[in-house]
């Protein structure tokens, strides 16, 4: 029978008193990693020091997605890899490591994470609040590095950047807050960017601010210096005599003068050398990329819950239910509005069920009694669902049901069918479940101009 207690080790030479819990104490990682691994490691060191030993042990497979705390002061390494600062209380750890050993339990049915994807996936399904986080670095060419990335990857060598665009568009990850915005060079796509001054005539980099003046007589355009002849003013051009400013000559705006072709401008344009390549740029050209810090979607929890090894869609409990993708659904959701707006036939129904406290009443019961839950949920609904519907579950609590074919008093009767399986659940007291319907019937409801967009929004709406 596995322990409830956790083996805890503490790293560093500090004698900082830890109380709660026991603690076995190691001074260097070599001892650390010398005996059988630990289930809790807590980092009793500076920052800087604890964000390299962080990076250390998250590379060792025995502690990639262990529970690491970081004692002292943190820096952006320890932040970007660790679990944060201990509890004051050490007792608290033990329910923590259970909480995260049963949700590892039940991460892709038990199943190892071996790809890349995965255990990135892994990582943040097992810390609710984790996230990839970007840390500023000066050494790289990009200027930012994801350090969780790096010590996930094994030998798989991804582009930490377009990864992480990649995982956002198939819906796994979420753009969480942005950090920066740097530019880039689109030959190298390196950060190490130089922007100097040159001339708009033939772009060298010999310019300089020179004063100059314009001849009213002739309109010659030329350097101070060459008005100046034996105290006086006058045009070299026209050698015409200039007394009065405003009358005779004026000082034009072009002050500044390239030493190359001679040429006198306003403004010099800008030009962004890159310092690694070599290659120039005009800044508008150049790469944006924005640097944000990244957390798990709504459909990355629900694929680290349902299955990894496959398609979500095959391994989902609720994929029984001919569920579709959100963009299918929406799409089909359209074409469905569309037929039916301008034949008013045939006529069909759309139903909306939130399970109310789903999420708090599985973490009431557990990772396993919770999914023994869903699966009565989904048994539920196929007394229901018939082979013709389609099914979009948007979020863990959402489920949508297309049903064609279904005029108002055939979606009563599914309604009602639904609400006895929800008395159901709730004569078995299964913690604070709820069922909230909202149905929708074309083409009677329907209001005019409106989409699938439209329409999910105003009935999310009466759902809450």
């Amino acid at each position: 029978m596995p322990s409830s207690v956790p083996r805890v080790a503490v790293l560093g030479v500090s004698s900082s008193p830890f109380s709660g819990i026991e603690v076995e104490r190691h001074l260097d990682l070599a001892t650390l990693g010398a005996g059988a691994a630990y289930d809790v490691v807590l980092l009793d060191l500076p920052g800087a020091r604890a964000g390299e030993a962080l990076r250390s042990l998250r590379m060792d497979r025995r502690y990639r997605f262990s529970l690491i705390y970081c004692c002292q002061d943190q820096d952006s390494w320890c932040a970007a890899l660790g679990d944060g600062a201990p509890p004051p209380d050490l007792g608290a750890l033990a329910p923590l490591w259970r909480l995260w050993r049963e949700r590892f339990g039940v991460f892709s049915h038990g199943a190892a994470p071996e790809r890349f994807e995965a255990r990135v996936l892994a990582w943040l399904w097992l810390r609710p609040h984790g996230a990839v986080r970007a840390v500023r670095d000066a050494s790289v060419a990009q200027h930012y590095r994801y350090p969780l990335l790096e010590a996930l990857e094994d030998d798989e060598t991804p582009n930490a950047f377009a990864w992480l665009q990649l995982m956002t568009q198939q819906g796994w990850l979420e753009a969480a807050e942005l950090l920066d915005r740097v530019r880039l060079c689109v030959s190298c796509g390196s950060g190490r960017l130089n922007y100097v001054d040159v001339c708009p005539e033939c772009q060298a980099l010999e310019i300089a601010r020179q004063p100059s003046l314009h001849c009213f007589t002739c309109g010659h355009v030329g350097p101070q210096e060459h008005f100046l002849k034996d105290g006086l003013l006058l045009c070299p051009n026209c050698l015409s005599r200039l007394r009065h400013i405003g009358s005779d000559y004026d000082r034009p705006l072009e002050n500044y003068r390239c030493r190359g072709c001679q040429a006198f401008f306003v403004d010099a344009d800008v030009e962004a050398r890159c310092l690694d390549c070599g290659h120039a740029h005009v800044p508008d050209k150049l790469r944006v990329r924005e640097v944000r810090n990244y957390r798990l979607a709504e459909a990355g929890r629900l694929r680290c819950r349902q299955g990894y090894t496959a398609n979500a869609v095959d391994t989902d409990r609720f994929g029984q239910l001919n569920l579709l993708s959100h963009k299918s659904f929406h799409d089909l959701l359209n074409w469905q509005l569309q037929l039916v707006r301008r034949y008013k036939q045939p006529a069909f129904s759309l139903l909306g069920l939130r399970f109310v406290n789903l999420a708090a009443t599985i973490g009431e019961l557990g990772e396993l009694r919770g999914h023994a839950l869903v699966d009565s949920l989904v048994e539920r609904l196929q007394e229901a669902v018939r082979d013709t519907d389609r099914c979009s579950r948007v979020s863990e609590e959402i489920l949508w049901v297309m049903m064609p074919h279904t005029d108002a008093a055939g979606l009563a009767v599914v309604r009602q069918r639904l609400a006895q399986g929800a008395e159901r659940l709730a004569s078995e007291q299964i913690g604070r479940l709820q069922l909230r319907q909202v149905g929708f019937t074309a083409p009677a409801d329907l209001l005019e101009q409106e989409d699938a967009a439209l329409l999910l929004a105003r009935l999310n709406g009466e759902l809450g």
